[in-house]
């Protein structure tokens, strides 16, 4: 039966994406991750799947790692076609990262914090970068600030010229 609510196409489509994902990746793939609306639960039948994979070795480069990700988009594809056949008209945007790469940060984890939705995470390892961003944002008093649909961070509320904080 196919699905017919936005979030029954949702949760198949992230069923099919881990399985996608892992058949390629293989032992490459160490965490994948949705996040924006799909992660916070809150999708549009026109939502983006924002993904974020984690594999070592993946190749150098945004474009080698697109095309290193058209396999997994490709068995997507016919799933995603009879979606948008019923309305629901989703693509997949997919980010890449190492492990050493996510050691070094990005700013796109603080969004993560609260909106990530662990589909594989070998031995826990993007869990527990996520909780350790999360004790060093409560550290700090950070807060996240919403002003109807979008929000922004207010990173050290105390802050105060001069002030040098690190993240």
């Amino acid at each position: 039966m196919a699905p017919q609510t936005v979030h029954e196409h949702i949760d198949a489509l992230l069923d099919r994406l881990q399985q996608s994902a892992r058949a390629h990746y293989q032992d490459r793939l160490v965490s994948l991750v949705a996040f924006g609306s799909m992660g916070r639960g809150t999708p549009r039948p026109d939502s983006d799947l924002d993904v974020l994979i984690v594999a070592e070795p993946l190749p150098v480069g945004r474009i080698a790692r697109l095309d290193d990700f058209a396999s997994v988009e490709r068995a997507l594809m016919p799933y995603l076609q009879e979606a948008a056949h019923a309305g629901f008209h989703t693509e997949c945007s997919p980010v890449f990262k190492t492990p050493a790469e996510v050691r070094a940060g990005s700013p796109l984890f603080f969004d993560l914090v609260d909106d990530a939705k662990l589909l594989f995470d070998r031995d826990a390892f993007f869990a527990d970068a996520l909780a350790m961003l999360r004790l060093r944002l409560q550290a700090l008093g950070a807060r996240r600030i919403w002003r109807g649909n979008a929000w922004f961070w207010d990173l050290k509320p105390d802050y105060r010229p001069g002030d040098v904080f690190q993240l």
